[in-house]
């Protein structure tokens, strides 16, 4: 696999979606040093899937497993900067191009076109065989399987929902103001409320309470989806926080909220035996 040993992010690596920009002044930058990080391939279903990984540099044994699920917005800078952040922390951090085959989102400078005319295309099924297949590929470059968990954001949260029910080798989820429910289409036939009886992994569900995407009213009805089927779960909403209330380079940012998401959802991954061998 390619790696970056100066330190600094990949040319590749610069740069956040068109549609979201101009970036915020909160924009977080996570510095390389003492990380290998960088672009890298891998085979799925007949394809090379292009993705980002960072892991420590020195390390002994092997690493836990963190698949990072992009937002609608792909790959771009601020998803790759999660993975350094996690890798600071002794994970193997993997996230994957997840629509590929179906587009680039930067080539989307508005979000509603984006996701009319690309995001609704990626068919779910396809969308979870990959992180199948990411995750395999992370366990033969340095990361443990039994140490396996997955984070994703917005378009990314709900997948981190649906992948914890999918994957019987998950350990731990953290889903981040990831949609609940919605209409069903044969690409998204199902969605996190209709999996909480088939959770294989305790998921944690972080959202905010002015989300005005992902009511409380919804919020609700998977709390009582989760405890009628007494799935280890927990669902945290930060009052004050709205959507992508972890976007530090969005208006939407809530710091206060995300420094204590990030901490939870640390803690969850420890609880649930995805953490670094040191800890």
């Amino acid at each position: 696999m390619k790696s970056e040993e100066n330190g600094a992010p990949s040319s590749a690596a610069g740069g956040f979606a068109r549609a979201v920009q101009p970036t915020a002044d909160s924009t977080l930058i996570t510095a390389s040093d003492n990380l290998y990080a960088g672009e890298t391939t891998v085979p799925s279903q007949g394809e090379n899937l292009p993705a980002y990984y960072a892991r420590p540099k020195t390390y002994e044994g092997t690493l836990p497993i963190v698949l990072v699920v992009q937002e609608i917005f792909g790959v771009h800078e601020h998803i790759r900067d999660i993975c350094r952040r996690l890798a600071h922390e002794g994970y193997l951090a993997v996230a994957p191009e997840l629509y590929f085959r179906e587009g680039d989102p930067n080539d989307y400078a508005d979000i509603p076109t984006l996701f009319k005319e690309l995001v609704s295309k990626v068919p779910d099924s396809q969308v979870l065989s990959d992180l199948d297949h990411v995750a395999n590929w992370a366990a033969r470059h340095g990361g443990d399987m039994q140490r396996l968990a997955i984070t994703g954001f917005c378009w990314g949260g709900r997948i981190s929902w649906l992948f914890a029910a999918h994957n019987p080798q998950v350990r731990a989820a953290v889903a981040w103001y990831g949609r609940l429910e919605g209409e069903k289409t044969l690409k998204q036939q199902k969605h996190p409320i209709d999996v909480a009886v088939d959770l294989n992994a305790p998921v944690l569900g972080l959202y905010g309470g002015q989300d005005e995407g992902i009511p409380l009213e919804s919020v609700e009805k998977m709390r009582q989806a989760l405890h009628a089927a007494n799935a280890k779960a927990e669902i945290v909403v930060y009052p004050e926080a709205g959507h992508a209330f972890n976007a530090d380079y969005r208006p939407s940012y809530h710091a206060e909220s995300a420094k204590d998401a990030w901490t939870r959802m640390l803690a969850w991954f420890r609880q649930y035996g995805v953490a670094p061998k040191a800890e």
